[in-house]
């Protein structure tokens, strides 16, 4: 301990040797200034609204007691009925259906059609399978206008359509020669 005083005076007295000038500069303070603030329009509050309380009707207890009522002797018939309806073997399920479109894309707008201002539609048709995806390899162009400018994203968009799936007797089946219209229209 003894040392380290020694040391510290030996700073405290080679330190004023090493007078160096430190330059502060003063930051100005920026206040805003008061301001007044002038009232245009004054809106006259509503009064305050009384709250009317009604007195409920002391209404009697209406229990009915079914036990000790009169007997109702309501008898069953059933009518039997011949309509020469012969359903044979045709099986209905609960769960068939019809296909339902799930998810439909939207085409991305070719960049040329776009850059040139060319506006149409393209008719494409395909198959969807028992799962209600689109089969890739069915999918055709049927009619377009202008020709050839919008197949290519039509295709790429109709292959990524989901349905749920038509179902017969519980099963999934295709559903062959689906057809949907893209339209392209350029935003004003």
């Amino acid at each position: 301990t003894l040392g380290l005083f020694y040391f510290m005076q030996f700073l405290i007295a080679t330190g004023e040797a090493l007078d160096e000038r430190v330059n502060v500069v003063k930051i100005v303070d920026a206040t805003m200034p008061d301001i007044e603030l002038e009232v245009i329009e004054e809106i006259d509050r509503p009064e305050p609204i009384e709250e009317i309380q009604q007195e409920t009707p002391d209404v009697p207890d209406k229990q009915v007691s079914l036990d000790a009522g009169p007997a109702l002797n309501i008898e069953r018939g059933s009518v039997d009925l011949d309509s020469g309806l012969d359903i044979g073997t045709q099986q209905i399920s609960a769960t068939d259906g019809d296909y339902l479109p799930l998810v439909a894309i939207a085409p991305q707008y070719p960049t040329r059609a776009a850059q040139r201002g060319i506006q149409g539609w393209c008719l494409v048709s395909f198959t969807v399978d028992g799962q209600g995806n689109v089969i890739e390899d069915t999918i055709e162009v049927v009619d377009a206008e202008p020709a050839n400018i919008f197949d290519r994203s039509s295709i790429r968009a109709a292959a990524r359509f989901k349905f749920q799936p038509r179902v017969q007797s519980g099963q999934g089946v295709e559903v062959p020669g689906v057809q949907y219209l893209f339209r392209y229209q350029l935003e004003e």
